[in-house]
């Protein structure tokens, strides 16, 4: 094969795979803008005062109904703190608003199966409580102190504006008649597009990087990495070596996704897949992120502690669905883009979502929404003074 077949099959597996999770993005993403059109970002700040576990799981549910962005969630994380969040409550807001999402859970049972969906949000869940316990343990509270002095001195990362964007309508009407206001039409189609925007280079990258892999790299090589000739190691090294991967390959969010349905298809464990999935926070781009937000030595405490969350929430998704009978077995069969296009319930979920896209992004360009993207990869918002 010459080289101009090999770059159309590896465009071929991603163009494959983006239509397969078209449909679950735009309703994921339609979900999100919804709600962060009815809760503002203060009000959020308000009910996250500090780390008990009641205000945990609110930052856990809030995250979950967010963003889908890594680099917006982290810079919505510190636009939380910097509105008087609980620090450990704004980063488990920040997990749960890449690791909990709904279009997430869609897009893996699509591409892998329901139970990785399953056992994304359940060791989601696992992850949340051991980064808390981490934190609480680990971190004192003048290292927090120091990080807040840090982030508030104006150290601006990727997504900052859009962070610092807050479009929710407010008034004394119920939710239904906010959101289906002018205004709320509004916000919701300015949310929709921007979260879009923020998204989707790593939506492209990962796909680009996983129909590359899929197309080029034999399953051979993966195996050879994830040692899948001997399962009962693998459950055990797979789960170290996922977060690894996923920090060199700089993909995030639900970008890693469609790596992920590679990974599976070339022998990795199944508590690999999902430790893999949960280090969307620790790339390298993100771990630069938070040394210029919270300083050098919150970052490499949040290293540790998220990368060890991530192993052991794979090991006991892994042990848990293994003794469940819900870990999968025999050949495996993730969609990396070989499956044919045709007329069926996908296509027609494109078609519905598709126009429903549309509408949103016309009345986006409609209300002035040019300028606000022009503001969302920056600063918006009143300037900071930057520190030396």
């Amino acid at each position: 094969m010459s080289l101009i077949d090999h770059l159309l099959d590896a465009l071929s597996a991603t163009g494959h795979m983006a239509w397969q999770i078209g449909w679950s993005l735009i309703l994921g993403f339609t979900l999100a803008a919804a709600i962060q059109a009815l809760v503002s970002k203060e009000k959020i700040a308000d009910v996250l005062p500090d780390d008990s576990p009641k205000t945990l799981a609110a930052a856990a549910g809030l995250g979950a109904a967010s963003s889908s962005c890594s680099y917006a969630a982290v810079a919505l994380a510190r636009t939380l703190v910097g509105k008087g969040a609980n620090f450990t409550s704004a980063i488990i807001f920040q997990l749960a608003s890449t690791n909990l999402v709904l279009e997430l859970g869609i897009i893996l049972a699509l591409l892998i199966g329901w139970q990785f969906t399953l056992a994304e949000y359940a060791g989601g869940a696992v992850m949340i409580v051991l980064v808390a316990v981490g934190f609480r343990r680990l971190v004192s509270a003048r290292a927090v102190s120091t990080a807040r002095d840090q982030a508030a001195r104006g150290l601006s990362g990727s997504m900052e504006g859009h962070a610092a964007m807050d479009m929710s309508v407010s008034g004394e009407s119920g939710f239904a008649r906010r959101l289906l206001s002018s205004d709320g039409r509004t916000a919701v189609s300015h949310i929709f597009v921007m979260e879009w925007a923020a998204i989707l280079r790593d939506l492209a990258i990962g796909l680009l990087i996983a129909g590359a892999a899929s197309a080029w790299i034999p399953d051979s090589f993966w195996q050879s990495i994830f040692i899948s000739d001997h399962p009962t190691l693998a459950k055990i090294v797979d789960p170290l070596i996922g977060p690894v991967v996923a920090m060199l390959t700089f993909v995030c969010s639900i970008g890693n996704v469609p790596l992920a349905a590679v990974l599976w298809n070339g022998g990795i464990s199944f508590g690999g897949v999902i430790s893999f999935l949960f280090a969307d926070l620790l790339i390298i781009p993100i771990l630069s992120i938070y040394r210029k937000y919270y300083g050098k030595a919150m970052m490499l405490k949040l290293l540790g502690i998220f990368y060890l969350a991530a192993v052991l929430a794979g090991y006991a998704v892994d042990l848990a669905f293994g003794t469940l009978g819900l870990v999968p077995t025999g050949e495996r069969h993730a969609n990396t883009g070989d499956a044919a296009i045709s007329w069926n319930y996908t296509t027609i979920l494109n078609i519905i979502f598709g126009a429903i896209a549309a509408l949103l992004v016309i009345r986006f360009l409609r209300t002035g929404g040019r300028r606000m993207l022009t503001m969302m990869g920056g600063e918006a918002g009143q300037p900071r003074q930057r520190a030396d």
